[in-house]
């Protein structure tokens, strides 16, 4: 519980900011930008229909996460619900990948957002400053650019999570409108001749290629459960599953839009080669400048956005393992004045920013964003998958309470549990078969193990010290600090009574 005297995260939100967290989080004008090239490899002209594949389980995932979140609202979400309904060190897990996983996301997105600043000044003719080039494609650069990035994100995530959010609304209105005009003018204009086969994902090549292209397309679907990471802020714990699905539905409908006006202005070459560089492409086909540097603007906007809304929900996390105690206590600190965990902001900050540093190691911009995506998407595979296991198990007693809510409860999670955990698996075991000797190339399968490896082998470290140094009472019960009392403003939701089976052996009842 909370102890007397520490500052509360302010109940403020509602849906549309939670929706906004969500969009800006998962970040459609940037997918759309730098991913397309990275899908082009594994899925071909068949990028429609992966996305539309890759949706249904996501789907599934948000539906367990609704599930959750309506029975135990807790800005830790995943981390807490599976600790409670399958083990504390599988609920460590999900919620030290989330954390990992989101601070090597920012690093690189860093990375991305200094390359779209660098492209946008390029374009209105500043080429070099204080004799450096100023080179889209240069890691080095691009980074350094990106660090200030960084710094300008964190501010605003400090100051206030509403403040942040309206921002956030704003930038994906401007973004919106560009990508619907441009998408919209090369559905018209584009040269590719469509074909029905672009939405069939099983004219796919090969198994492999298809789990890799799925795995990716889940990974661009990722953020959208940021919404859940501010229940505790929200006004009704409900707005927060509203708002996450509410974006995932209008992601679904941009990513099949903008993928196919993509494929009706570029060919697969060119959308390889083009790279994070595809929408500043599409805009120089289409219109003359200075309209062509409107997507550029766009992407730069997306980008913004998405680092501003990684680093608040990775911060409400970690809180919510501070509280814990599987964390240290200075991920628990609330500013008085600004409501928010803004010493967790900063740390996270730091954090991206210093594993960006180390990323001058790879020094292409596009093999560094391929590393990446391949890593994470890995990472998200597994959190995803346990969260839609724990929806099952916590709820599996309602598949006697009718065919809906078994459906949405048990049958849903479940198959979106295995599909997840499937694609992993093949994706590793591809990885593992693909080299046969390792080497830090990011076309090296053993070296795209290394990173998932090395993020569970240091959870599972961190994991122990929880456990045993601190004596964590999380891996007692899985039970997070505050999920059994909920502080709900009047008229606010309250949460459904929690259902599952009898406490393990040896935990308190």
């Amino acid at each position: 519980m909370r102890s007397e005297g520490q500052p509360a995260l302010r109940r403020t939100l509602g849906v549309r900011d939670g929706m906004a967290i969500a969009a800006s989080s998962t970040a459609a004008t940037t997918s759309l930008g730098i991913g397309m090239g990275a899908l082009a490899v594994s899925a071909g002209r068949q990028i429609p229909g992966l996305l539309l594949l890759a949706f249904l389980p996501v789907f599934g995932i948000a539906v367990a996460y609704s599930r959750l979140n309506r029975t135990e609202p807790n800005c830790g979400n995943a981390y807490v619900w599976v600790g409670r309904s399958l083990s504390p060190w599988a609920g460590f897990l999900t919620g030290w990948v989330l954390l990992a996983g989101t601070v090597v996301f920012m690093a690189y997105t860093g990375a991305v957002t200094g390359s779209v600043v660098l492209q946008f000044l390029n374009k209105t003719g500043l080429h070099s400053a204080f004799g450096v080039a100023l080179d889209p494609t240069s890691t080095g650069v691009s980074t350094v650019v990106g660090l200030a990035a960084l710094v300008a994100v964190t501010l605003t995530a400090v100051t206030g999570v509403r403040a942040a959010t309206r921002l956030q609304l704003w930038l994906l209105v401007f973004e919106y409108v560009v990508l619907f005009v441009f998408c919209g003018w090369a559905l018209v204009v584009g040269d590719q001749r469509f074909s029905l086969s672009w939405l069939n994902p099983f004219a796919i090549g090969s198994v492999e290629s298809l789990s890799q292209g799925l795995v990716l397309a889940v990974f661009i679907y990722w953020g959208w459960d940021a919404a859940f990471s501010v229940t505790e802020e929200s006004r009704d714990p409900g707005d927060a599953a509203r708002g996450g699905l509410i974006a995932l539905l209008a992601m679904l409908g941009l990513f099949l839009f903008g993928s196919i006006a993509f494929e009706r202005v570029m060919s697969d070459a060119e959308l390889v080669r083009n790279g994070p560089q595809a929408l500043t492409f599409l805009g120089s086909h289409l219109a003359p400048e200075p309209w062509a540097s409107l997507p550029l603007a766009a992407l730069m906007c997306s980008a913004f956005a998405s680092l501003q809304s990684s680093v608040i929900p990775t911060a409400r996390g970690a809180l919510a393992m501070g509280r814990d105690r599987t964390l240290g206590g200075v991920w628990t600190r609330v500013s008085p004045r600004f409501g928010t965990p803004a010493t967790g902001t900063v740390l996270i900050m730091a954090l991206a920013a210093g594993l960006a540093v180390l990323a001058f190691g790879i020094p292409e911009l596009n093999d560094m964003i391929l590393t990446a995506v391949n890593s994470i998407g890995l990472l998200v595979s597994l959190y995803y998958g346990l969260t839609a296991l724990a929806c099952a198990v916590r709820f599996r007693h309602r598949l006697r309470a009718g065919p809906v809510e078994a459906l949405c409860s048990v049958i849903v999670p479940a198959l979106s549990s295995v599909t997840l955990f499937g694609l992993g698996a093949t994706l590793a075991h591809h990885y593992a078969t693909m080299s046969d000797h390792f080497a830090a190339r990011p076309d090296n399968g053993w070296f795209m193990l290394l990173v998932p490896g090395l993020f569970l082998t240091t959870g599972l470290g961190v994991a122990a010290w929880a456990k045993w140094r601190r004596r964590s009472p999380y891996f007692t019960t899985g039970r997070g600090t505050d999920a059994d009392t909920v502080h709900l403003p009047a008229g606010g939701t309250t949460p459904e009574p929690v259902s599952e089976p009898a406490p393990r052996k040896g935990a308190p009842s």
